[in-house]
């Protein structure tokens, strides 16, 4: 049997498995120069290896069973067309007619499905309902012939095609125009030296309006990054007078370095008017205890007691009834309503359980101290108002999420401006 190209021996041979129920792939090509002399195409199951994944944790359960099914195709150079010189049909394993739609090798999407992700992801709406929404029109999982992470993978590869230089370049120019729009916009943007985004700050005139009403306590929140560019995503968040949190800037960092949070809180501070708040609540993070330090003197700083006590399952897991140790522990920090009651039941706590030598526990300024935070802020009722200003910083990044899209960085977002302005009024 002769062909005219390669790729049409390829797709014969291609047609020819998905009708066997089966995928192939090209096991190996002998070029001379560049000219391709021959190739040897396999059953995608030849071969034969030990896989390091436990069998109930494997997602891709295709695997070499050495089977010998495959096919040499080899050029003809007088006559200038391919011949299947060598055919083995035989299979190692079964072959499944009816689900070989649904190997990869088949799977593809149609124009009219390519063309309605498109539409959709211009939008702005979310890939996962999109591909449900494919789900109904055709009556089940099984009446389709891809699957989601086939359109995901669409999405990312041509609609999301954006290079970071030029979404840098775009998102610039997306703070300029918000800047035109409404003259107490405020933003500053650092670039590296190849156009990607190094520091980025910005704040709407609501935030800066609203910092002059919430400035006592402001929590700032940097265990988020971006998923295309590994950006970290920080948040400086207060709460109002009905103990709802208001969003008073955002941030994006290259690196969580000292000169980074220093520009950061440098930024924020112009931009609140240089008016420092009386505390500031933040991870355990050195870099930007001491940017802190440099930038806010006056503020008290005190460590998120939500990120300390995620830590706590991880640091304890070593200990006889760790269980018991984490929920006396919760009791402890969470019911102790004074700055004595605390120390009392703190010590009584390490006693109990044998805790008086661990290094950690010792060494955690924030748990040994924590309650210097009733006598830190001269609100009588501020340690109440921190851990609502804690717990609304951390939901913050995921209550974004229902309004920001995944389209590039800012490319396409200020279409949907209008909808956070109104959904967010915190």
């Amino acid at each position: 049997m002769t062909f005219t190209t390669l790729e049409d021996a390829g797709k014969f041979y291609r047609n020819y498995a998905k009708a066997a129920g089966l995928s192939t792939r090209v096991w190996c090509t002998n070029r001379k120069g560049n000219e391709i002399k021959n190739q040897l195409i396999t059953c995608s199951r030849e071969g034969k290896w030990k896989s390091e994944i436990s069998p109930t944790e494997k997602t891709n359960l295709i695997a070499g069973l050495n089977c010998p099914a495959r096919i040499y195709i080899h050029t003809l150079k007088d006559v200038g067309a391919w011949i299947i010189s060598k055919v083995v049909l035989d299979h190692s394993h079964p072959c499944c007619l009816s689900k070989a739609e649904m190997l990869k090798q088949h799977r593809k999407l149609s124009m009219s499905i390519r063309r309605t992700i498109e539409n959709n992801e211009e939008a702005g709406i979310r890939p996962s309902k999109t591909y449900q929404s494919f789900v109904a029109a055709a009556g089940g999982h099984r009446e389709l012939n891809f699957i989601e992470k086939d359109m995901r993978n669409y999405i990312t590869r041509e609609v999301r095609n954006v290079s970071e230089q030029e979404d840098a370049k775009e998102f610039g120019k997306y703070l300029l125009r918000m800047k035109e729009k409404n003259p107490n916009f405020f933003f500053e943007l650092e670039l590296e030296e190849d156009q990607s985004i190094k520091l980025a700050f910005w704040a709407d005139a609501r935030s800066r309006a609203a910092f002059e009403y919430f400035e006592d306590v402001i929590s700032f929140d940097t265990t988020y990054n971006t998923n295309r560019y590994n950006l970290v995503c920080g948040s400086f968040v207060g709460v109002n007078h009905h103990g709802q949190s208001t969003l008073l800037g955002c941030s994006l960092m290259k690196n969580e370095e000292i000169e980074s949070f220093k520009w950061l809180f440098q930024c924020w501070l112009h931009c609140m008017g240089e008016n420092a708040p009386k505390g500031f609540l933040t991870d355990q993070c050195a870099s930007m205890k001491k940017a802190l330090e440099a930038c806010m003197p006056t503020t008290v700083h005190r460590w998120c007691i939500w990120h300390i006590m995620k830590k706590i399952p991880s640091k304890l897991n070593g200990y006889k009834g760790h269980a018991d140790i984490e929920q006396e522990m919760s009791q402890v920090v969470w019911n102790s309503h004074s700055k004595d009651s605390f120390d009392r039941n703190w010590n009584d706590f390490l006693l109990n359980f044998g805790l008086a030598d661990n290094k950690w526990l010792l060494g955690n300024v924030f748990l040994k101290s924590a309650a210097e935070v009733y006598i830190a802020f001269p609100l009588g009722c501020i340690y109440s108002l921190c851990l609502g200003v804690l717990c609304r910083s951390v939901r913050t990044p995921s209550h974004m999420g229902s309004y920001l899209s995944g389209s590039p960085l800012l490319g396409r977002d200020e279409k949907h401006t209008k909808e956070r302005e109104h959904a967010f009024i915190f």
